[in-house]
């Protein structure tokens, strides 16, 4: 059986901005009048959206801009702003996608100036094209059901860049660090101009991977910048889908996608990860595991890895976010590949018991005890439980052989 999920392949040859890809979105069929029923319902006012038809060089797309009314505007700090996302009428996961992508942006910014998050001001203009940008394109991820997202390699432009903070070098420091974080490939490019912005390159942290997906491409939507370069300035995003299943002898493995999710915490106690543990399985986590690793300073630390649905890994990284001290999570989308496992009942000499049987197809490739029933018949029987796996072994290796 083959199962079809929907990918993203976003091309970046020219940089990537919130802006140019919700026009990407909505060239590949976001509906304008869903944004705008959201927006319009919403408490944020002092703007104006701008959207598009764009030709360059030949290529037809659309290219969106948030104009704003007022030049002046407050600052607000990161909680201020995560309060304003819980205002917007979208669903919890699109809310919950659109806070990670900002709170990933606002942890960048801390961490190029070495603040704590809260102390982070974002002057309220750019945060109004920032949300606005967000909330279009949670919404379009959603109305277009992309399940997956992987992204080219980005180009290393120069020059400077106006920001409320003065003239920075371009890519600006926080774009680095975003992009440092998740291991973003870069390549030379000769134009003085910004083309990954913040938001661009948050979106790309939190999202996706950089690789290119074996797929078949269904719709492609072109995103534009608003300035003139050499080639056409425009975010390329490719709509298709990709078989979840792949074909192997006899059926031999299942094939499935999972998000992993990782993060690095250095000062949370050992009581404390132990609960965490507990709490990430109880929320949907197929597997949580913890390997000590060293960090920076030499200070020893924990890789905290989880295994989930992917549909769940957006709302398991919020819990991470929101239960322990780390700042940041990494996720990434996975496929693997199973061998078919189930239990049977076979002889033993303390009784009929359960055991684990690993299948590749019609084959049985082997079997291993089930803890759980080892331990229940060494309760039952009082003797210790390394005699039980012993005996059970044994009783394995003769039903295999019957097996055949």
């Amino acid at each position: 059986m083959h199962t079809a999920q929907k990918i993203a392949y976003l091309d970046c040859h020219s940089g990537i901005s919130g802006s140019m890809f919700l026009a990407a979105l909505l060239e590949a069929g976001f509906s304008l009048d869903t944004l705008h029923q959201v927006l319009e319902a919403s408490p944020l006012h002092g703007y104006q959206l701008q959207y598009d038809t764009f030709l360059d060089k030949g290529i037809r797309g659309s290219c969106f801009s948030v104009l704003l009314e007022e030049q002046k505007q407050p600052t607000r700090s990161l909680s201020d702003i995560i309060a304003l996302f819980h205002t917007f009428a979208i669903s919890p996961r699109a809310r919950d996608t659109a806070v990670t992508i900002f709170q990933r942006l606002a942890e960048a910014e801390a961490a190029v100036q070495r603040i704590d998050v809260e102390a982070v001001h974002f002057e309220m203009g750019d945060v109004v094209k920032t949300i606005v940008a967000l909330v279009g394109v949670v919404l379009g991820i959603e109305e277009l059901g992309i399940t997956q997202f992987y992204a080219s390699s980005l180009p290393l432009t120069s020059g400077h860049v106006q920001t409320p903070h003065g003239l920075l070098p371009v890519p600006r420091p926080v774009t680095l660090e975003l992009l440092r974080q998740v291991g973003a490939p870069w390549k030379p490019c000769t134009i003085e101009e910004e083309l990954v912005t913040p938001t661009g390159a948050a979106i790309l942290a939190s999202l996706a991977r950089f690789e290119t997906p074996a797929m078949v491409i269904e719709r492609v939507g072109y995103g534009f910048g608003r300035h003139r370069l050499p080639w056409p300035n425009c975010l390329r995003l490719c709509l298709g889908k990709v078989l979840s299943e792949v074909s192997v002898p006899d059926g031999e493995v299942d094939t499935d996608w999972v998000a992993v999710i990782e993060s690095h915490i250095d000062n949370m106690s050992g009581e404390l990860l132990g609960g965490l543990m507990e709490r990430l399985f109880n929320a949907g986590a197929l597997d949580v595991s913890y390997t000590p690793i060293q960090m920076k300073k030499n200070r020893p630390a924990t890789l905290v890895t989880i295994i989930c649905p992917p549909e769940d890994g957006e709302r398991l990284a919020l819990v991470l976010l929101h239960e322990t001290s780390t700042l940041g999570v990494r996720i990434q989308q996975v496929q693997r590949r199973k061998a078919q496992r189930t239990q049977e009942l076979i002889a033993t000499g303390l009784g009929p018991m359960l055991v684990k049987v690993k299948r590749l197809g019609s084959r049985i490739v082997g079997a291993t005890p089930e803890y759980e029933e080892c331990q229940r018949i060494a309760r039952e029987q009082d003797i210790p439980l390394t005699d039980v796996y012993e005996i059970v072994r044994q009783a394995i290796q003769v039903a295999l052989e019957s097996w055949g």
